[in-house]
């Protein structure tokens, strides 16, 4: 069975590295590339290319949408709907598509971001799920590696790389060893 990861990311980028797109571009290749399914937000921005990526390396793209329907996907929220093999759409709006997405994944990464990312990081982190981080991107996952070390919760199950390769390597290592540990 496939890993399922989730990219989570700015949709809004202008507070991004200038590279950011090309790697989020590269992380959707790379979660194809060694054997994964892609799973996000159905956005813009980070998310988009992440599903370009895996869509232009011949991967599956899932999307789940805050809307509750292509129509409002589209009209209301503004979102892509290309890049995408499935659109689930949740109709539960920013915060709970939120919920759904991160527990949807057997792990999730994270480049860039706002407070949205920041949102599915906390809770990707309460549920103790692998987490990886793409760093030197800016924003949201540039802070939390230091973030984490104040909360005094202990460090997760995170991985960092600046590395799309490489992160999205150790983060299915990561996984693997949960579901050995689960004997799954």
């Amino acid at each position: 069975m496939k890993y399922k990861i989730c990219v989570s990311g700015a949709a809004e980028t202008g507070h991004c590295a200038k590279n950011a797109l090309e790697k989020a571009r590269e992380l959707g290749k790379e979660i194809i590339r060694q054997n994964g399914v892609l799973i996000t937000g159905a956005t813009s921005g980070i998310p988009y290319w992440a599903a370009k990526g895996a869509k232009e390396e011949g991967g599956f793209s899932v999307g789940l949408s805050p809307a509750f329907s292509e129509r409002d996907h589209v009209e209301r929220y503004r979102l892509p709907i290309d890049y995408f093999d499935i659109i689930i759409y949740t109709g539960f709006k920013y915060s709970g598509r939120n919920l759904l997405l991160t527990r949807t994944a057997d792990g999730v990464i994270f480049c860039c971001g706002r407070m949205g990312t920041l949102n599915e990081f906390s809770i990707t982190f309460e549920d103790n799920k692998p987490i990886g981080v793409l760093e030197g991107m800016g924003g949201t996952a540039d802070m939390l590696r230091e973030l984490v070390s104040k909360m005094h919760r202990g460090p997760g199950k995170i991985v960092y790389d600046s590395d799309p390769k490489k992160l999205v390597k150790k983060l299915i290592q990561l996984i693997e060893k949960e579901k050995k540990a689960l004997k799954i």
